[in-house]
């Protein structure tokens, strides 16, 4: 591979420099003859001089002109061969509270208010790479669709299932999804600031009081507030599919439903949030909230990769360096005792220039601990290569996997979400495989409080396949998620293997993969099996309408 430079200008510039240090010592000579014939004839100086005094220095000339060479391209910045550069990015954390009650179907906004939102929290992940994102559907009442996550394919998939059917309970409750929002904002842990989106047409039924008392405690605890609307004051029908037509929805009394949206509710809301109201009729919501968030003070949570041509100064600069010594040594009468100082100097410089040395494998290199099941020591001495500076993804991927390993689940799936926003697509599919195993392990555990441990299982081998659909780790790892979400028992296939660095599961005998089509059709059937599972459960936890109350 051909090498190129920062400045390929002073390619030439080198050359020149090189060519006007020889013609420097042409010069020098031509003046030392000069002065050398004015003493005599040529019998005197004959006498007078030595014969090197006469000759002309062709070969220090030589070494001096190049190691000028040299030093001129060291400036051009030569670059050559595959290395990685690392990318910084801030961010905050930010819970998504999106409105999933049956006003949301509403055509007052095309397609319709639901598509609408959807459409915004899109254009805000893509303005806003750096942040965690949490996703909370809410109606009756604030249910959790994915906890803080920097995987923009897992909230792709939530986003693309959300719809009144996900909550289960109808109705609109404001106050109960932004407690749950600030509640998951105040349990995560980070520098950065905080931020509560909540997006909605503002029809809420619950006490109005309640949900101004909450958006003040989510101020108090240092959470900023933005509430977006969509709808129209006019408002618009809500269209059900009723077998296979569509309908109106009516009321108890018979009459048709409209739905209207309501900016006042939602500006008081931001008011005691003191935060910011996004009326209806904005027409770039996405940017107005990545603006009114931009406040918060960002953390750098974020390294990606991207492959990159190294700066090889040391090849060069090495070179001319040590010229240049051989040349002061020559000039100073080429001695042993001279020799053994040039060496001991050129040993500094070598280490000066960070030319690699050998060091002992067993106390630095953390994979070997890895592969001799030091799991713990291998964390440590990753997270020292990480204080050293190098916070390149594979590293992240590394330390998370070896936490993992020594069953330190909460930091390691931590390590791992930062890990998955490589831009090395094999990084990332084995950063979501292992961040799938330490939260099945934990909702596997008898003490696993509720569901949302194999919720966010399910979600990150739902990504391994939709990158790998011939993963039959991740499908066996689904199906098993999915069956403890419905039954309990289980365990997981595929704990991490001892080479971190190549891949994050145990080495599998030979396997028939799934095609493409097969995969599709897993991941659909499983789709449906979870949503018939979330229904069960959501049934069981449905509270009676009282007669008359709105249910949309």
């Amino acid at each position: 591979m051909m090498p190129n430079f920062d400045y390929p200008w002073m390619v030439l510039g080198a050359l020149m420099l090189a060519l006007g240090g020889g013609a420097s010592f042409w010069w020098w000579h031509r003046r030392r003859l000069v002065r050398l014939r004015a003493l005599g004839t040529d019998a005197a100086i004959v006498r007078l001089a030595t014969d090197d005094a006469r000759k002309a220095p062709r070969a220090r000339a030589l070494r001096v002109s190049i190691a000028i060479g040299l030093a001129g391209l060291a400036f051009a910045g030569p670059r050559w061969g595959n290395g990685t550069n690392v990318v910084h990015t801030d961010g905050i954390d930010v819970v998504l509270a999106l409105d999933a009650s049956l006003s949301m179907q509403a055509t007052d906004e095309r397609p319709s208010r639901l598509e609408r939102m959807k459409q915004e929290v899109r254009r805000f992940r893509a303005l806003a790479p750096g942040n965690r994102v949490a996703l909370l559907a809410f109606a009756g009442r604030s249910y959790i669709l994915s906890p803080l996550t920097a995987d923009d394919g897992a909230i792709e998939l939530f986003l693309d299932n959300l719809d009144p059917t996900v909550v289960g309970q109808p109705g609109s409750a404001m106050a109960a999804t932004i407690r749950q929002g600030t509640d998951l904002l105040v349990a995560a842990k980070g520098a950065g600031g905080r931020g509560l989106v909540v997006l909605s047409d503002g029809e809420a039924f619950d006490d109005h009081a309640e949900s101004l008392a909450a958006a003040k405690a989510a101020a108090d605890a240092d959470i900023g507030i933005v509430t977006v609307g969509f709808g129209t004051e006019g408002g618009s029908s809500i269209p059900i599919i009723d077998g296979s037509e569509i309908i109106e929805k009516r009321d108890d009394a018979g009459a048709v439903v409209i739905t209207k949206y309501d900016p006042k509710f939602l500006g008081d809301v931001a008011k005691a949030g003191r935060g910011e109201f996004i009326a209806a009729n904005v027409s770039d919501k996405a940017s107005r909230i990545q603006a009114a968030l931009s406040r918060l003070d960002s953390q750098q949570r974020s390294v990606q990769e991207g492959l990159s041509r190294p700066l090889r100064l040391t090849w060069v600069l090495l070179p001319a360096i040590l010229l240049l010594l051989v040349d002061a040594w020559r000039s100073d009468g080429g001695t042993a005792t001279r020799l053994r100082r040039l060496l001991h100097l050129s040993a500094i410089m070598i280490a000066v220039l960070g030319v690699p040395r050998e060091v002992s494998a067993q106390e630095r290199d953390p994979v070997l601990l890895f592969k001799a099941g030091k799991f713990q020591q291998a964390a440590g001495r990753w997270r020292q290569i990480m204080a050293e500076g190098d916070r390149r993804p594979v590293t992240l991927y590394n330390l998370g996997t070896a936490l993992l390993a020594a069953d330190s689940l909460v930091p390691a799936i931590e390590m791992l979400e930062r890990a998955t926003l490589a831009g090395d697509a094999e990084i990332r599919q084995k950063a979501l495989f292992n961040i799938g195993l330490a939260h099945l392990r934990r909702g596997s555990r008898p003490d696993a409080p509720d569901m949302r441990e194999l919720d966010a299982a399910i979600s990150a081998y739902r990504a391994v396949l939709l990158q790998k659909g011939n993963d039959a780790d991740a499908a066996f790892n689904y199906e098993l998620a999915l069956q403890k979400k419905r039954q309990g028992g289980g365990g997981s296939r595929n704990d991490p293997q001892q080479n971190p660095q190549q891949s994050p599961r145990a080495p599998q005998e030979p396997r028939k993969g799934m095609s493409s089509q097969q995969a599709e059709q897993l991941l659909s059937a499983a789709s449906r099996d979870e949503k018939e599972s979330q229904a069960r459960r959501q049934k069981g936890m449905r509270q009676e309408r009282a007669p008359g109350s709105k249910d949309w």
